[in-house]
């Protein structure tokens, strides 16, 4: 099939083993940015679906193999956030002019961070250690029920923190450039895998069902990223303008989740020196994936 149909007409040149994975691509899902979009959210929430149900077999993993986990997913989101975001949306589509991109990181960061201040941080919720900025859940959401209210929030939050993940498959692949969306998408999925079974974990030790939270953990996470994925490769193929805007939202919003979760979430049990070596992988990883795949 023509390499043409895999990538927009203003994407960089790639080596021809790229093009033929973006070829095959094409050719087994069409030329449609937005189902590429769908395509990509459905491999990302299958992953992790895939790392939640992980706790079937891997029923009690130390919290050190979880912060070390965690490290690598950070790791693989942050080279993630440059090689497929922020770069080419400053190199590519915006014709070397960094101020969309960048502009689109601020207010990706911004909307995380407000968005923090209606529920509270992922850490208070997996681990109970409430930090002094953490919103309060008695005062954040009418919820009397000192059951329901915890489950509620819980959900709100990992949602919450999933959302920049979809849309920037979503952009990725609605920018035209299946050959660098490809890697992308995998990277994340990669990442949503160990993200998937702390979450899995952390319910199960709060006393939820193993079985029943594992499935419904994967399933919650992919409602949220399979449209979101949709709306980012509908919205910048509707109006192309946004793409550099689009592209650094999603990768200011992924960096905020490293920094003032993840990273922070990984260095309170003791394990900094294993979660900052899984963090190194990950970033190599994703390099890899990025030079080799896209």
């Amino acid at each position: 099939m023509d390499g043409d149909r895999a990538r927009r007409a203003d994407a960089p040149d790639r080596p021809g083993g790229d093009d033929v994975i973006a070829d095959l691509f094409v050719e087994w899902f069409g030329s449609n940015p937005v189902v590429h979009g769908l395509v990509g959210g459905l491999v990302i929430a299958g992953m992790n679906l895939l790392g939640a149900s992980l706790v079937f077999v891997w029923r009690d993993p130390s919290e050190r193999a979880l912060d070390g986990a965690l490290g690598f997913a950070a790791g693989v989101m942050l080279a993630a956030s440059f090689t497929s975001l922020i770069i080419p949306g400053i190199e590519i589509y915006s014709g070397g002019n960094p101020i969309p991109t960048l502009v689109g990181v601020l207010l990706g960061a911004l909307f995380l961070d407000r968005s923090d201040g209606l529920v509270p941080h992922v850490h208070y919720l997996l681990t109970g250690r409430r930090r002094a900025d953490a919103a309060n859940p008695s005062e954040a959401l009418p919820l009397d029920d000192e059951r329901l209210a915890p489950v509620v929030l819980f959900i709100f939050a990992i949602t919450l923190h999933n959302m920049p993940e979809g849309l920037a498959v979503g952009v990725g692949f609605g920018s035209g450039d299946v050959a660098g969306a490809i890697p992308l998408m995998l990277a994340i999925g990669i990442q949503n895998i160990p993200e998937g079974l702390a979450v899995s974990v952390a319910a199960v030790n709060a006393g939820l069902n193993r079985r029943a939270y594992a499935v419904f953990t994967g399933i919650r996470s992919g409602i949220v990223e399979i449209p979101l994925a949709v709306l980012g490769a509908y919205a910048v193929q509707t109006i192309s303008a946004l793409l550099p805007y689009a592209m650094g939202f999603a990768a200011g919003a992924m960096l905020f989740v490293i920094s003032d979760e993840i990273v922070p979430e990984t260095h309170t049990g003791g394990h900094e020196r294993i979660a900052t070596l899984g963090t190194i992988i990950g970033v190599v990883v994703m390099l890899y994936l990025d030079i080799s795949l896209g």
